[in-house]
């Protein structure tokens, strides 16, 4: 089970997040999470949104480069340990963890942390038959 990241190559100056967040936000799209990677001159700004091609498409209306990634989310509960517990599941099964991030849920119980792996295929079953909830399109898509 995997969930649609949007992944938008951006150049680093003033104004350019506001011009992306400003297009996704006239078509009407919530942001769900983000994540945003930089280097001097460029970066990719990484986006868990409620409606991935409506975002899509305003963004290429606006020149933007964009690309959607599939990437697996899961629930992990609002206890000391809660991530560590699924990194090291990935880590004793040699899966590798590309690049990470969260954002709480509105219950407040849990937070969604956002995987990019090697496999999805293999790491939702590592998961899940470890009792880790994923998180579906169709979760985030509720929020």
């Amino acid at each position: 089970m995997t969930i649609n990241q949007l992944s938008i190559f951006v150049e680093n100056k003033a104004g350019t997040v506001a011009d992306i967040t400003k297009s996704i936000a006239e078509a009407g799209v919530s942001i769900r999470a983000l994540s945003v990677a930089d280097t001097q001159e460029f970066g990719i700004l990484r986006l868990i949104v409620s409606d991935v091609e409506k975002a899509k498409d305003a963004l290429h209306k606006n020149d933007c480069v964009v690309s959607i990634t599939k990437v697996i989310g899961v629930e992990i509960p609002d206890v000391a340990g809660g991530l560590s517990s699924v990194l090291e599941l990935m880590s004793k099964n040699n899966i590798n963890v590309e690049y990470l991030y969260a954002f709480i849920t509105i219950s407040g119980q849990h937070a969604y942390v956002v995987l990019r792996v090697e496999d999805n295929e293999k790491a939702a079953k590592i998961l899940t038959d470890n009792g880790v909830k994923l998180v579906s399109q169709a979760d985030i898509d509720a929020l």
